[in-house]
């Protein structure tokens, strides 16, 4: 009986795992189809109906750091800058081994850099490092501006 329970259990979970995958993809291939969307509407200068498509994709998934980063780069082009910074902080964390193949790059007033990702499922390049160059432009120009 325990073991009749057991492979239940297993097959339960293996099915569980097997239709986890499928539904996975859809959700990445839907959230990258909208972080193009939105870095496209952003270097068109489109920064509100860029902010909305960001904050979408933050709330189907929360700390999102390409999101973050690109939010942030929204608020330098508006010369909010600690705001930038907070949402560049935030999204430093998860960009650890957040990888992605990057394909256009944004300059926001030789600050910020804004990454626009290939449509596919990728990856070589850990966004972390980027995210720490966008930090370390912003806190700059907080600095040079506090003198």
């Amino acid at each position: 009986m325990k073991r009749h329970f057991w492979q239940m259990v297993l097959m339960a979970a293996a099915l569980g795992l097997a239709l986890a995958g499928p539904v996975r993809a859809q959700a990445d291939a839907g959230l990258t189809k909208m972080l193009v969307e939105s870095y496209d509407l952003l270097e068109a200068g489109k920064l509100a109906e860029a902010q909305k498509i960001f904050e979408q994709i933050l709330k189907q998934d929360p700390g999102n750091p390409l999101a973050l980063n690109n939010l942030g780069a929204i608020k330098v082009k508006e010369n909010r800058f600690p705001e930038a910074l907070a949402l560049l902080a935030q999204a430093l964390p998860r960009a650890q081994g957040y990888k992605l193949k990057v394909n256009r790059v944004c300059d926001m007033q030789g600050l910020c850099l804004a990454f626009r990702p290939l449509e596919a499922v990728y990856g070589d390049q850990d966004l972390a490092a980027l995210v720490q160059l966008n930090l370390s432009l912003v806190k700059a120009k907080l600095a040079g501006e506090k003198k």
